[in-house]
Order: C-alpha cells, then structure tokens, then sequence
C-alpha cells in the first residue's frame, strides 16, 4: 500500500503545483450566527480530478476531534480517505459518539471522561456525528478521496494548496444547504500553472429545514434536565 502513495505522490509532485482560492457567502440563513455577524465557517470544498487519479493519502494520518463542554469541535472536520479520528472526551462526563447516516456508520460506545476512543475512516462520504446521550451535540466529517481540500474560516476565505495543474471538479458540501442546491453550484475548473482564483461562491440556505434526530437505537432522546448530573460526572 505504501508503495503504491509513494508513487501516486511522487506522479503528482511532478507536476507544477499551484493553490485554487476563493470566497464563499452564505445566504438566506436562520443561523444568528449567519445573519448578524456574517460567520461562514463549516463549508468543505475540495478538488477532484478529471483526467488522471487522485494521489492516496499518506497512511496513518490521525486527527482529533475534541469532546469538550457537550460540543464536538472542530464541528466540521475534513479528512483524507484512511485516516483515522481519535475521540478524547474532555468533558466531566459520559459521552458515546456514533453516526448511523449515509457515509461510514460506527459507533464506539459509552466512556468516562479523560478517555479516548479511535474510528478508521474507510469509506468516503460525509459522516454526521452524534452523541447518543446528548442530543444536542452534533459534527460533521468529510471523508474525502483526494488531498486538495479547505474547510472555510468565519470570513469565508478559502486556499487549496499544493494543487497540480489540469482539470478538476469541484466540490461543495454545507451541512445546512440541501442537496439541489449544492449541485447547481459544482463547477468544473482548469487549474493553470500560476494558480487560479475563483468567483464568489455563493451558498442558499433556502429549503433547509433543522430536524431533530434519532439515538443510535432509532428512537427519540429522553427529555433532558440540564440539571441533571450524568453517570460518571464529577461533583
């Protein structure tokens, strides 16, 4: 397997590298965040060629994904196909991350704060994190079979590094975006030697409805008192 990176790697270094950078704005959104302080963070774009393979990410890659005051953060994480995610649960409390959607399901169980559990990511597709106990906490990890990708900071900025020159399509995912939308977005781009700058990106909010989800059993969360002390919090 490593001989085979080594080789798609070194077939992509050959080629003159440049970066893919850009804007996107978010509109037509119910977030306050969205609306009053114009926070475009959380939205994936990434690069997938269209005349050759993509290169295989280096193997053993790992990430974190924090458990901390009943938040998962980075809230959206973007990962190369075969990386894997550690879990570390900082909070004084039980947690039990699982994801039962389309893209990779997993589920690693209920554990006490200061451990930490591990998911290889296989397979690729966007995974939509929850917490079995905690209904409100929620993630999002794409999983992405190329190594040109960017997650956007609040002012919506975006550089995509290190990209050979040739054609490419691109990609968009956000997590409060329907899927319609999304696709009139997807463009396909040639990158030049020099590198390339692309138009406004512009993202609609418009069809999206928030729908509470299910436990990792299919069923409704218990009514939660956030006064409630959970198994395993310090008192």
């Amino acid at each position: 397997m490593i001989w085979r990176w080594l080789i798609f790697f070194s077939a992509a270094l050959a080629l003159p590298a440049a970066s893919v950078s850009g804007d996107v704005e978010i509109t037509n959104s119910r977030d306050a965040a969205v609306r009053k302080h114009k926070d475009y963070t959380g939205v994936v774009l990434w690069l997938e060629p269209v005349d050759r393979p993509a290169p295989a990410a280096p193997p053993g890659k790992r990430v974190t994904m924090v458990q901390r005051d009943k938040r998962f953060t980075p809230h959206v994480l973007a990962i190369p196909l075969g990386s894997t995610v550690d879990f570390p649960n900082f909070d004084p409390i039980f947690h039990n991350a699982f994801s039962n959607f389309n893209g990779q399901p997993f589920d690693i169980g209920l554990y006490p704060p200061g451990k930490t559990r591990s998911v290889p990511f296989t397979r690729p597709g966007i995974v939509r994190v929850f917490c079995n106990i905690h209904p409100t906490m929620s993630a999002i990890i794409a999983v992405l079979a190329t190594p040109w990708y960017a997650v956007t900071p609040p002012l919506g900025k975006f550089t995509i590094e290190g990209v050979p020159a040739g054609e490419y399509q691109l990609r968009i995912f956000h997590e409060r975006a329907v899927p319609e939308n999304l696709k009139t977005l997807e463009r396909r781009i040639t990158v030049p030697e020099t590198g390339i700058a692309l138009p406004l990106i512009s993202i609609s909010e418009t069809g999206f409805t928030p729908a509470p989800h299910l436990n990792k059993f299919g069923k409704e969360y218990p009514p939660v008192n956030e006064g409630d002390v959970y198994p395993g919090a310090q008192k």
